[in-house]
């Protein structure tokens, strides 16, 4: 019986093989005039986010400025700054997450790179999201 739903005809190393009747035309192949799609911002936030507020430093082209998350989900972070950062801007930061929050001897350094994907001004301070693209946890 095949399958993951093929045919029995082609390989059959479980991996799906195009379908004979889709054409070149029929499916979009990323150019510079048809970029890959993102997922829609809306989809991102569907993730559960958890108000945690924690200092962090955030590294641009633009240059070092601090911030303070807001909130944190599986996604992304909000965070507030007193500086403007660009939709589409490229980020490096890192959030200390504190030992006894984590149950551990030490603090837990999240270090993340992500991009801007909003911004907006509220009473005198910045609020960015940003998307995590890239994480790793190193122990201090």
């Amino acid at each position: 019986m095949p399958k993951n739903g093929q045919s029995g005809e082609g390989p059959s190393d479980g991996k799906e093989s195009a379908s004979p009747v889709a054409s070149k035309e029929m499916i979009a192949q990323p150019n510079s005039q048809n970029p890959p799609r993102r997922k829609p911002y809306t989809d991102m936030q569907s993730a559960a986010r958890f108000p945690i507020k924690l200092p962090v430093e955030v590294k641009s082209k633009s240059g070092n400025r601090p911030g303070e998350t807001q909130n944190i989900s599986a996604n992304g972070v909000l965070l507030q700054m007193d500086a403007e950062m660009p939709v589409g801007s490229l980020v490096d930061f890192t959030i200390s997450l504190p030992a006894d929050v984590v149950g551990a001897d030490s603090d837990v350094q999240l270090d993340c790179k992500g991009r801007v994907v909003r911004n907006y001004e509220d009473g005198g301070r910045r609020g960015v999201g940003v998307v995590i693209d890239e994480y790793s946890f190193e122990r201090s």
